[in-house]
């Protein structure tokens, strides 16, 4: 009985080197594309093979640049913080968002952006002259 408990693992050995040997699968299944033209892969978990986790990945427009940019919603998709990759109303969502985020940052520098001085007193807070101390109460001037 030992004997062919031996020979049944010195069979798995062999039938897993020789799986080892054989080629994977190297393409996934295509989840989506962003607004950079990234596309974005997986192949899903096999826990048969003791495959737990997903693997996933993404083909970047320029095929050598993977230093380019990539939003926020698939960059989580890649790294496992959500389970399903986002939709394309999100993305367009937050993008639309993004830029006017921008182009209120470039009206604030045009206006000067600088932010008002910040005086010192007795308490560590600061104080800034164009902003209230308590909401509906307007600082004193000095």
């Amino acid at each position: 009985m030992a004997q062919q408990q031996s020979r049944s693992i010195l069979a798995m050995i062999f039938r897993n080197f020789i799986n080892s040997l054989k080629p994977r699968q190297v393409s996934g299944d295509l989840k989506g594309t962003d607004y950079f033209g990234n596309k974005y892969f997986e192949i899903p978990a096999n826990p048969s093979v003791g495959k737990r986790r997903a693997s996933r990945w993404f083909e970047p427009q320029e095929k050598e640049n993977f230093q380019q940019e990539m939003p926020a919603e698939w960059e989580a998709w890649l790294r496992h913080r959500r389970t399903e990759p986002p939709t394309q109303e999100e993305v367009e969502r937050n993008y639309a968002l993004m830029q006017m985020k921008k182009a209120k940052a470039i009206e604030i520098d045009k206006k000067g952006g600088v932010p008002a001085p910040i005086t010192k007193g007795m308490e560590t807070f600061p104080k800034r002259p164009d902003m209230e101390l308590t909401p509906g109460q307007e600082m004193k001037q000095q």
